[in-house]
């Protein structure tokens, strides 16, 4: 079932690979030919949809192995691993393109804008709408680091795409400077979406709670032989969420009898909550 989930998310990350890297060359090739500044920059931008796309195939890759001596717990938080590596692709492309645009200032140059520059735009724009829907759809529905973190690139690199039109139609009416001005705002964009990718990176390496603990306490305290429930943690990432709990039960249970308990709370919790693949449960005597 594992191996299965990954290999979806691979190819899923093939098809959008080759889809970026149409709309990447398509705006940097005619970004460099009518000395566009903006449209150059959103084509890197989007070149590195493609770059993230391979960053993140990797990721998936380490992702799948099965866990073994050295690491119990699976090798899932690769992928995690990879979401933050776009992050950091994000922050560097937006320094790039900061120093773009200053050299640009110190040294202007007027763009040649034409119906074609619009063209590419609105074609590219499209692909991109396609591209969105289909990763963050399939993003939620495989519980995927890879392709939210990536989905969230490309919505940037639409909105980024949006401003590039504006700066177009503005050198056409006679203010080139705001194609310059447009490379400051793509730049800001981009770092704005490395930062969102790394804070929602984080939650799982940095163990934040992955459920609201009372949800997990009103399901346990409907198990018969159940007497209280506290000390609830829980871990991990959407597809990998680990859970461990303290369950107070009559001290004159027998031991069997306390053991069946955690059978139960173990079923009833992986059955109603998705992503749980270990739960822990720790037995205690009420105190009378």
């Amino acid at each position: 079932m594992v191996e299965k989930r990954f290999a979806r998310i691979r190819n899923i990350l093939w098809v959008i690979l080759i889809l970026n890297w149409f709309v990447a060359l398509s705006k940097i090739v005619y970004g460099y030919i009518s000395k566009t500044n903006s449209m150059t920059a959103d084509g890197f931008h989007s070149f590195s949809d493609g770059t993230s796309n391979i960053i993140g195939i990797v990721g998936v890759l380490l992702a799948a192995q099965p866990a073994d001596e050295d690491h119990p717990y699976g090798h899932k938080k690769y992928e995690t691993f990879a979401s933050i590596t776009i992050s950091i692709l994000l922050f560097l492309i937006s320094f790039n393109l900061v120093r773009s645009a200053v050299i640009r200032f110190t040294n202007p140059v007027t763009p040649s804008v034409t119906i074609i520059s619009f063209i590419v735009m609105v074609v590219t724009i499209a692909v991109n709408l396609l591209v969105f829907s289909y990763e963050r759809k399939k993003g939620e529905e495989l519980s995927s680091d890879i392709l939210r973190a990536d989905a969230e690139h490309t919505r940037s690199d639409i909105l980024v795409s949006v401003s590039v039109i504006c700066s177009l139609i503005a050198i056409k009416l006679g203010f080139p400077v705001v194609d310059t001005t447009a490379s400051f705002i793509i730049a800001i964009l981009i770092a704005k979406s490395g930062l969102e990718i790394l804070r929602t990176s984080s939650y799982a390496l940095c163990d934040r709670a992955a459920i609201v603990s009372d949800k997990i306490k009103n399901m346990v305290m409907s198990i018969k032989g159940v007497r209280e429930c506290h000390e609830i943690r829980t871990r991990g990432r959407p597809d990998d969420v680990h859970i461990d709990l303290h369950v107070l039960v009559d001290p004159s249970m027998h031991v069997d009898t306390a053991h069946s308990i955690t059978e139960d709370i173990e079923r009833k919790i992986k059955k109603s909550v998705e992503g749980v693949t270990d739960v822990i449960v720790h037995i205690e005597p009420l105190s009378r």
